[in-house]
């Protein structure tokens, strides 16, 4: 029964990572650049549906979908005015412009919010009705499998999905076809943030814990869980989430002072056999 009752745990966490790391993934698979402010953007959405439930009395449901808008026009924001200046800048410009903006989202937290922990209301019951199975665990992994199933939907099958996949490929290229770059990699950053907001408040929910600097450590995670997968892959991402999420909770009850060196120690081994990620695809550039 013990180890049903971690792998559930950890199928919900890694859900949670997943979900983060189909931010991550669909960012730099489309724009190639890695959005280290993501986590950061986890942490404004928890603390919207905070405020919204606790200080103005709203459904915590009515307070997720807050947090999705005020995180999607928040990405929107970060690319214009951070990224979007630095497109043909070289990458280390814009890995420090990435590590600059999230050090500014969490001192504008801090700022606002004081450094104070806030107990995290959660959106549904955390009361095991089973093993360790509570409503919350399984809105977390419906809520993964959910958004997998749409973004996997919304790339294949729409107009908007087929331009990102074309920017994938080659910016130039789909430039000269009439795709619009600009706005197309600005419609990823507002999804990867949306996809940030929904995480943020299920990770908090669970874990009951807010502070400015909550979001660092998951979005380190979720972003090791992207590459563990394949970055640039969004099945990847779900599979690298589900795999990080499992580990580290089976680490957790061997040692858990340990776990995170555990996590990142399978990581390495996996990349040294698969450096592409469990999905991912090498690609040769011809020189």
């Amino acid at each position: 029964m013990s180890f049903l009752n971690n792998l559930i745990t950890g199928i919900s966490l890694g859900s949670v990572y997943a979900i983060i790391a189909l931010g991550y993934t669909m960012v730099y698979g489309i724009a190639k650049m890695l959005n280290f402010a993501h986590g950061d953007v986890i942490m404004v959405g928890a603390y919207v549906c905070f405020f919204a439930v606790t200080s103005f009395g709203l459904h915590p449901f009515v307070g997720l979908l807050l947090a999705i808008l005020v995180c999607t026009l928040l990405g929107i924001i970060i690319e214009r005015l951070a990224y979007k200046p630095l497109r043909q800048a070289p990458s280390l410009a814009v890995l420090i412009t990435a590590i600059g903006v999230s050090y500014f989202l969490q001192n504008a937290a801090l700022l606002l919010w004081k450094s104070d922990p806030k107990s995290f209301p959660p959106i549904v019951s955390r009361e095991s009705f089973w093993l360790s199975v509570t409503p919350l665990t399984l809105v977390t992994i419906l809520t993964c499998i959910v958004v997998m199933l749409v973004l996997t939907w919304f790339t294949s099958r729409t107009k908007m999905g087929k331009a990102m996949r074309a920017c994938s490929e080659n910016k130039d290229a789909a430039m000269l076809m009439g795709i619009d770059v600009d706005r197309t990699i600005s419609v990823t950053f507002a999804i990867g943030s949306a996809l940030a907001a929904i995480a943020g408040v299920l990770y908090c929910s669970a874990y009951q814990n807010l502070m400015p600097t909550t979001g660092a450590l998951p979005g380190i995670k979720a972003f090791t869980a992207a590459v563990f997968g394949g970055i640039g892959s969004i099945p990847g991402a779900l599979l690298g989430g589900i795999l990080l999420g499992v580990i580290e909770t089976f680490a957790k009850v061997v040692n858990s002072a340990i776990s995170d060196a555990v996590t990142f120690a399978v990581l390495i081994v996996v990349l040294l056999v698969k450096p592409a990620g469990l999905l991912g695809k090498t690609v040769r550039e011809k020189v």
